[in-house]
C-alpha cells in the first residue's frame, strides 16, 4: 500500500474534536443492484478519514480476496460485511454507519438494491431525512430505482440527491448525465419532493464526492459531501401542531405517585395545561411534568416524560392523552375504527380482502382486518390499479377495520401517530409498513360537540353499549319501515301507511316496556310468596 494512500486516512484535528453544536443528519442510499451504493459510503468514509489505519489494511487484504476492483480497494467491502454479502459481491441486510465532518455529524443508511430485499430498504427509509438515489449511468433509470423513488416519497422523506454514478465509465459524457437528470425529475414529478439535486459521480474514483472534478468541468453544482453538509431537514410541519403522547406504560412505584410515561409525539404541553385522554374522551390537567433530571413547566415534541394529572383517570398503555377539542381541531389526533391506508408488503403472506392481522400503532395493539384493496401501484407510472391482492413488495391503497378505536393521524402530520405495522398472527412476521392516509371526508367530530352529545346518547365509541343500542336503532327502523310497506301495499295510502310506521315505532317499545314491567311485578311477587312460606328451600 502507497504512503499516499496511509496519509489520506489519517484523521483531521478538526473530525476529532468534540462539536456538539453540530446537527446530525440521517440519509439514506438506495437504488437498483449494482448501483455503487456500497462503494460510494466506503469512499465517503475514506475520504472523511473515517476509516483507521489497520481498517485499511483489512480492506487492502479482503480486496485482493473479495474486491470487484482487481488489485485496487474496494471501498463497498467498508460497508458490506456479512459473509453471504461478500461471497456474492451484493448488499442484504442495512448497514448503518456514523462518521463526522467539521460541521455536521451523519448516520447512513447503506441498504440493499435487490427487490428481494425491498423491506430492508424501507426498513432504512423510516428513519431517514435525506436519501441518496443512485443511477447507474450506463444503464439509466431501472425498476428499482422508481420503487426506492416511491418508498422514501411514502415515508416522508422530501430530499432526494440523484448521484449518476460511474461517469467514469461513460467517458464523463455531459450529455449521458443530462438525460438521465431528465428522465428522473419527469418521473418523480408527482412524488412530492422538495427539492431534486443530481450530481456526477464515480464512487470508485472519487469524483465530485467531497471536491469538484476536473474530470467534468462542465459541472457547476456542489459535491456530494458539502451539499449534505449543508441540507436544512428541518421539517416543514405545521408550526403549532397539538399535544400528543401516546401512553407507553403506568409509572406507579409507590401508592403516592402515579404518572403515565411516553415520548411527546407532537406540540408542547406545560403544567396547568388541559388536556383530554382519548379514546375515553375524560378532560383533566396537567399537575406535574416529571423526567429522570426533575419536573420541568414545560416539553416539547421527542421528550420523554412522565405527566401527572390532576385527577385520577383509567389510562393503559396504547391510550394517548392530547390537547382538548377546543385547544387546536385540526391537527388533534382523531378515534376510529376504519381507516384508509397506504401498505407496503414486507411479508410473503398474500394478503386479500378478510385477511387480518395484528397492528402496532404507536404504543397500542390491535387486530386489523382488511375491509378493501382498493388499488395496487404501478411502479412505472405511479398510478393505480385495481388488484385483489397484494403480494410481497407490492404497494397498495388499503382500507383497514380494527377491533377496538385507535387513536391515530395522518403520516404526513405525525409519523409516530400515523405509522404502523401489520404483524402476521400465527408467525409474527412483519407483513405490512403502513401510512395513515387523510380521510375522505371532513372529520367533524373533532371539531364540533356533535361526537360528545352521540356518546351521551348512544355510550363511548367503540364500546358494546354503543353497539347494542345502534343495533337496536337499525332493527326499529326496518321493522317500522316494513309494517308502512305492509299497510300501503294494502291500503294503497301513503298517509295510513306513515301512521302505521310511526305507530310502530313509538307503541310496539311502549307496550315491550309495558309488558317487561308486568312479568316483573309478577317474578316479583312470586319471590315473595315463596321466601314467605320457605317453597324456595
Amino acid at each position: 500500500m502507497s504512503a499516499a494512500a496511509l496519509k489520506l486516512v489519517e484523521t483531521p484535528a478538526s473530525v476529532a474534536e468534540a462539536a456538539p453544536a453540530r446537527s446530525v443528519l440521517r440519509f439514506i442510499t438506495c437504488g437498483s443492484v449494482d448501483d455503487g451504493k456500497s462503494t460510494l459510503i466506503g469512499r465517503i468514509l475514506y475520504e472523511c478519514g473515517a476509516v483507521f489505519e489497520d481498517h485499511l489494511e483489512a480492506l487492502d487484504r479482503d480486496s485482493q480476496k473479495f474486491g470487484t476492483n482487481g488489485k485496487a480497494l474496494d471501498f463497498a467491502l467498508l460497508v458490506d460485511g456479512l459473509a453471504a454479502e461478500r461471497e456474492q459481491g451484493i448488499t442484504i441486510d442495512v448497514a448503518y454507519r456514523y462518521f463526522q465532518t467539521p460541521k455536521r455529524h451523519f448516520i447512513v443508511a447503506d441498504t440493499p438494491g435487490h427487490e428481494q430485499y425491498t423491506r430492508n430498504m424501507a426498513t432504512g427509509a423510516s428513519t431517514a431525512d435525506v436519501a441518496i438515489l443512485l443511477v447507474d449511468a450506463r444503464k439509466g433509470l431501472l425498476p428499482q430505482t422508481r420503487r426506492h423513488s416511491f418508498i422514501v416519497s411514502t415515508m416522508g422523506v422530501r430530499q432526494v440527491i440523484v448521484a449518476i454514478n460511474k461517469m467514469d465509465l461513460v467517458g464523463y459524457d455531459e450529455a449521458v448525465f443530462r438525460a438521465i437528470e431528465a428522465d428522473y425529475r419527469a418521473i418523480a414529478a408527482g412524488l412530492g419532493f422538495e427539492s431534486i439535486t443530481c450530481i456526477p459521480v464515480s464512487a470508485r474514483e472519487g469524483d465530485n464526492l467531497t471536491t469538484l472534478s476536473p474530470q467534468t468541468p462542465w459541472f457547476t453544482g456542489t459535491p456530494l459531501l458539502p451539499l449534505l453538509e449543508t441540507l436544512d431537514v428541518a421539517p416543514a410541519r405545521d408550526e403549532n401542531p397539538a399535544f400528543a403522547l401516546p401512553v407507553q406504560w403506568v409509572n406507579r412505584p409507590n401508592l403516592d405517585f402515579r404518572g403515565f410515561s411516553g415520548t411527546i409525539a407532537t406540540g408542547r404541553v406545560a403544567v396547568g395545561d388541559a388536556i383530554e385522554a382519548l379514546p375515553s374522551r375524560r378532560e383533566s390537567r396537567i399537575a406535574r411534568i416529571v423526567t429522570a433530571d426533575g419536573d420541568l413547566d414545560t416539553a416539547f415534541a421527542g421528550q420523554a416524560v412522565t405527566l401527572v394529572l390532576a385527577d385520577e383517570i383509567d389510562l393503559s398503555r396504547g391510550d394517548v392523552i392530547a390537547a382538548p377539542v377546543a385547544a387546536r381541531a385540526s391537527s388533534r389526533p382523531r378515534i376510529r375504527t376504519e381507516i384508509e391506508a397506504r401498505v407496503i408488503l414486507t411479508g410473503e403472506k398474500v394478503i386479500e380482502k378478510g385477511t387480518a392481522f395484528l397492528v402496532k400503532l404507536g404504543t397500542a395493539m390491535a387486530t386489523a382486518t382488511i375491509v378493501t384493496i382498493h388499488e395496487r401501484t404501478n411502479i412505472e407510472s405511479f398510478a393505480g390499479e385495481p388488484a385483489e391482492s397484494l403480494a410481497l413488495n407490492a404497494i397498495g391503497r388499503v382500507r383497514l377495520a380494527f377491533d377496538k378505536p385507535l387513536v391515530l393521524a395522518d403520516y404526513v402530520q405525525s409519523r409516530e401517530l400515523g405509522g404502523f405495522i401489520l404483524i402476521d398472527r400465527l408467525t409474527n412476521e412483519t407483513s405490512a409498513f403502513g401510512f395513515v392516509l387523510p380521510d375522505p371526508a371532513p372529520d367533524l367530530k373533532d371539531a364540533t360537540e356533535i361526537d360528545r352529545a352521540i356518546a351521551r346518547v348512544l355510550g363511548p365509541e367503540g364500546s358494546a353499549k354503543r353497539q347494542a343500542r345502534l343495533h337496536f336503532v337499525t332493527w326499529r327502523v326496518a321493522s317500522a319501515l316494513g309494517v308502512a310497506g305492509i299497510v300501503f301495499a294494502l291500503s294503497g295510502d301513503a298517509t295510513v301507511a306513515a301512521l302505521a310506521g310511526l305507530a310502530d315505532v313509538t307503541l310496539r317499545p311502549a307496550a315491550r316496556a309495558f309488558h317487561d314491567a308486568v312479568w316483573r311485578k309478577i317474578r316479583e311477587r312470586r319471590e315473595a310468596a315463596l321466601s314467605l312460606d320457605g317453597g324456595g328451600i
